[in-house]
C-alpha cells in the first residue's frame, strides 16, 4: 500500500540518488486492485440476505469496477474464501458467509497480499544499518495498529454504511475525500400505452433497452451539445436495471448506464427509472439521479454548463427513445383488425 519516495540507481560505479517531487501528504490509500476488492465485497454483502447471487457484470455495474478486471477482482475473493461461485442460468457470486463474520483485513489482503512493510522505512541507510533501523519498531507498531483496526471491522458495518450514503443519511466526515463532481438530472416523457405493458417490458431484462439507448439520438446530441461531432458521445456499452420494487402504486427499477467513446471518453448515470400509470391507456417514465462527469482527454473539453447540457440532453433522448421503441413493439405486437365482408 505504501510507495517509496525516493529512487536510487547506479551510474558510472556510483549512486546515485533521485529525489520524487514533495507531495502533500503521504499516500495510504489502497491500490486499484484492492480498492475494487474492497467495493466488491461490499455489493456482494449488500446482497448477502437476500440469497441471490450476484453476476460479474451486476457487480461491475453496480460498483463502478471496469468489466475487464472484475472477473479477476471477484477471483481474489474466491481464492482467500471469502466468496463462492455457483454456474448455471441462476448462479453467480455470494459470499462464502456471512458479512459479519468477514473482516476488511481479510478483504484487503485477498487482493493486496499481507498487511506488512516489505521494505526497511528508510531506504539503504548508512552502513552501521545493517539488521535494523531507528524507525523500524515504530513503523511496526503503527501497521499492527492499521490491522487491528481493519481487523476488527466487518464488512458487514461497510455494507451498513454504503447503505446509509445511499440514503443520504450519513454524515459526511470532516476529511472527506472528494469524488468527481456529478449533477443531479431528471425527466419524464409519456407512453401512450398502460403502465402493465410498459412493466412486462422492463421485467423482460436490460437487452431491449441497451438496443434502445444505443439508437438515441446520440448524432442531434452531438449537433446540440458536443464539441467534437457524430460519434463523439460515444456507444452504450452498458444497461443495468435492478431488483424493482413496488411503492406508492410505482414501479421503481434501479438503473444504471455507461457510455464509452472517443479519446477515453467515458459517462456513467447511476439513479432509477420510475413508472406510474395515468390513465387505463397511458403511462409515464421517469428517471432521474446522478449524472458523472466525463473522464478522459474529451471531458476536458467540457465547461460546466456544457456539461449540464450534456446530461440533461442525454437522459432525454434516451428517455424519448424508449416510449417510441414501447409504443412501435406494441403496435407491431397488436393483431391486426378483421374486416368483415357482408
Amino acid at each position: 500500500m505504501f510507495s517509496s519516495r525516493l529512487n536510487v540507481a547506479r551510474q558510472d560505479g556510483r549512486r546515485k540518488v533521485k529525489l520524487e517531487p514533495k507531495l502533500a501528504a503521504v499516500d495510504v490509500t489502497l491500490s486499484k486492485r484492492g480498492s475494487y476488492a474492497a467495493a466488491a465485497a461490499i455489493c456482494l454483502a449488500r446482497a448477502f440476505g437476500s440469497g441471490r447471487p450476484k453476476k460479474l457484470r451486476e457487480i461491475a455495474a453496480e460498483m463502478d469496477i471496469p468489466r475487464t478486471y472484475v472477473s479477476q477482482i471477484v477471483g481474489d475473493l474466491v481464492h482467500a474464501g471469502i466468496a463462492v461461485s455457483a454456474f448455471g442460468r441462476d448462479g453467480g457470486y455470494r459470499l462464502s458467509r456471512s458479512p459479519d463474520l468477514i473482516s476488511v483485513a481479510e478483504v484487503i489482503e485477498a487482493a493486496e497480499g499481507p498487511l506488512a512493510s516489505q521494505r526497511c522505512a528508510l531506504g539503504d541507510g548508512p552502513c552501521r544499518w545493517h539488521d535494523v533501523c531507528p524507525l523500524h519498531e515504530t513503523m511496526t507498531r503503527a501497521t499492527a495498529s492499521l490491522r487491528q483496526v481493519l481487523g476488527s471491522t466487518t464488512l458487514a458495518v461497510l455494507a451498513e454504511r454504503d447503505a446509509a450514503i445511499a440514503r443520504g443519511t450519513y454524515p459526511v466526515p470532516d476529511d472527506a475525500h472528494p469524488h468527481p463532481a456529478a449533477i443531479k438530472v431528471g425527466d419524464s416523457v409519456h407512453v401512450e400505452l398502460p403502465a402493465d405493458a410498459v412493466a412486462a417490458r422492463l421485467s423482460a431484462g436490460t437487452s431491449w433497452l441497451t438496443a434502445q439507448a444505443q439508437a438515441s439520438d446520440a448524432e442531434e446530441l452531438t449537433i446540440k451539445v458536443g464539441p467534437g461531432g457524430p460519434g463523439w458521445l460515444g456507444k452504450t456499452v452498458a444497461v443495468h436495471l435492478g431488483e424493482p420494487e413496488t411503492s406508492a402504486g410505482r414501479l421503481i427499477v434501479p438503473f444504471i448506464w455507461e457510455a464509452s467513446g472517443t479519446g477515453g471518453l467515458f459517462t456513467r448515470f447511476e439513479g432509477r427509472l420510475q413508472l406510474e400509470s395515468l390513465d387505463p391507456d397511458r403511462s409515464e417514465l421517469r428517471l432521474s439521479g446522478l449524472y458523472r462527469p466525463p473522464q478522459g482527454r474529451a471531458g476536458l473539453a467540457l465547461t460546466e454548463a456544457l456539461f449540464s447540457r450534456l446530461a440533461r440532453a442525454s437522459v432525454r433522448s434516451f428517455l424519448r427513445q424508449v416510449a417510441r421503441g414501447l409504443e412501435q413493439d406494441y403496435t407491431s405486437a397488436s393483431p391486426a383488425p378483421s374486416i368483415s365482408r357482408s
